[in-house]
Parts: C-alpha cells; structure tokens; sequence
C-alpha cells in the first residue's frame, strides 16, 4: 500500500478550496448580477491569486509555496472576519462607511441565518489556512 503524503494532499485540496472559492465569487457577480463592494473586492483580490499559486504548488509539489499563500490567506481571513461581523454585528458598520456604490454591510444571501457571502469566503479562507499549516516545509539541501 502506497504511504499517503500528507502535504502533496494538502497542496491540492487547499487548491480546490481556491478554485470553488474563486468560480463561486464569479458565479455571484457575472450570474447572479450581484454587484461586490469594497470589502468583498479586497477579499478577491487576495482569493484569485491563491488558484494560480496553488495550482502551479499541486502540480509541482512545491511545499514552498506555503510562505507565499499563508500570509495571503491569513490576510484575506481578517478582511473576511470584519466584512462578516460588520454584517451580522449591529453598530459595527459604522466604523469604516461605504464611500461609493453597494454598502458593505448589504448581505446579497443569508441561509440558515447566518451564512452569507462573507461568510463563505471566510470559511474558504480558515480551510486554506489550516491545510497550510499541514504541510511540512521542505528539507534544505546542505
């Protein structure tokens, strides 16, 4: 039986979660019309790139990527967790008001109460987190 190497399986489902991360995103705003704000542009702007980085790491086996993604991705988590508490927490949208077009404290969805797009992108990025903290950094040639 072939011994499962845990960081090569962690690459590529860090990467899948990039890639549903990313078609979801475009699903919303080219399909469903839905216009993103601010915060939700900042959120894409740190999620496409991890489908390219990522991709090309899974199909290298380039544990090193993993300084790269984790700073993107702990990055994208923090705007995610305050696009989502300035939806679902009274009083927190008025700390940093919309200027311009669709507010962020809109919610285009809202299942079961509670998930909605931020929401999504938030756990989209704690999985990619998690998944990077699995892979073992790669040995140093000596």
């Amino acid at each position: 039986m072939k011994k499962v190497d845990i960081s090569q399986l962690s690459l590529y489902v860090a990467w899948l979660v990039s890639v549903v991360a990313t078609l979801g995103s475009l699903y919303f705003s080219e399909i469903r019309g839905f216009v993103p704000c601010e915060l939700c542009w900042y959120q894409r702007i740190l999620m496409y790139p991890l489908s390219l980085l990522l991709g090309i790491a899974t199909f290298q086996n380039d544990r090193s990527v993993k300084k790269y993604v984790l700073p993107m991705a702990i990055i994208g988590w923090s705007i995610s967790l305050f696009h989502y508490l300035e939806q679902k927490v009274p009083g927190f949208a008025a700390i940093k008001p919309c200027a311009n077009g669709v507010p962020c404290s809109a919610e285009y969805i809202n299942l079961l109460g509670f998930i909605t797009i931020p929401f999504l992108a938030f756990v989209g990025f704690t999985l990619i987190i998690v998944f990077m903290l699995f892979i073992k950094n790669p040995k140093k040639n000596q």
